[in-house]
């Protein structure tokens, strides 16, 4: 009778396996379908995490429960390389999320963000010019401004100024509260007597033009960067629980695997 790591470790893969199918499609899917850069930027990871999970599910189902020992050798190396890499991530998540935060505002509902306020590993993936391009082009293509548009006729100053702007909103679709611009609209802002454009570099990069806002502000990558933050740090949360998971996984196999040896040096004493 098959022992019961073996089973449990081909049930588990199974599962991964029958996972493994829906992701691989997403990922075609979005090769063939997707209509902006963001979405055909994403098709080759997801392909490339669909067929890993396959291959990888298919060699722990083979190994364990048709008593490949090499196979479910192979299937252990990857799943400890797996466990080491994600480990390696979810600290590296918590170290360069550890800084950076947004500035309260007397009297406003939002936050403010600067962009020295965050790692400077993560300050220098969003100054890279080309990498800051396609952001800004997925920002526009999502239309993170929209619904401040949209609804910009009926909004006073008085109810703008009390919303609770998300931080890419904050520093995408306003200009500084340093710069003192007058408010005519959510996304409309225009010089006055009481203006500082020198108080900030972002005040002389403020455009009305709806498709530029301030999308080339240095707060607007700061408000980027404050929401990536608080992504990678739930991701690094899902993380953990992952690697437990993997752990347990990897533990199982082992003892899978030692079946395996024993079994076939049982069938092969000499």
């Amino acid at each position: 009778m098959f022992r019961v790591s073996n089973n449990l470790v081909g049930i588990l893969n199974f599962i991964t396996f029958l996972l493994s199918i829906p992701i691989l499609w997403v990922g075609v899917w979005l090769s063939r379908q997707g209509t902006s850069e963001c979405e055909r930027f994403l098709d080759k990871p997801v392909i490339a995490i669909g067929v890993f999970l396959m291959v990888v599910s298919l060699a722990g189902l083979i190994g364990a429960c048709c008593r490949i020992t090499w196979l479910l050798w192979v299937y252990l190396l990857v799943m400890f390389l797996l466990i080491v890499i994600l480990f390696c991530f979810t600290i590296f998540a918590f170290a360069v999320t550890n800084k950076g935060a947004g500035e309260s505002l007397s009297g406003k509902g939002y936050k403010e963000y600067r962009l020295g306020d965050y790692s400077n590993w993560l300050q220098k993936r969003v100054n890279n010019g080309k990498n800051w391009e396609k952001i800004r082009s997925c920002l526009q293509d999502s239309k993170v401004c929209q619904s401040l548009i949209d609804d910009g006729s009926n909004t006073t100053s008085d109810q703008f100024f009390l919303e609770h702007l998300s931080s890419i909103q904050s520093g995408c679709c306003k200009p500084s509260n340093d710069c003192k611009l007058e408010y005519f609209g959510p996304t409309i802002w225009n010089t006055s007597a009481t203006s500082t454009l020198d108080a900030n570099p972002d005040c002389n990069l403020w455009s009305n033009d709806q498709s530029l806002l301030c999308y080339r502000c240095q707060s607007c990558k700061a408000g980027l960067l404050d929401n990536l933050k608080r992504d990678w740090k739930k991701v690094a949360v899902v993380n953990i629980i992952f690697l437990i998971f993997l752990i347990i996984v990897y533990s199982i196999g082992c003892c899978a695997f030692r079946n395996n040896r024993k079994e076939g040096h049982m069938n092969n004493p000499y």
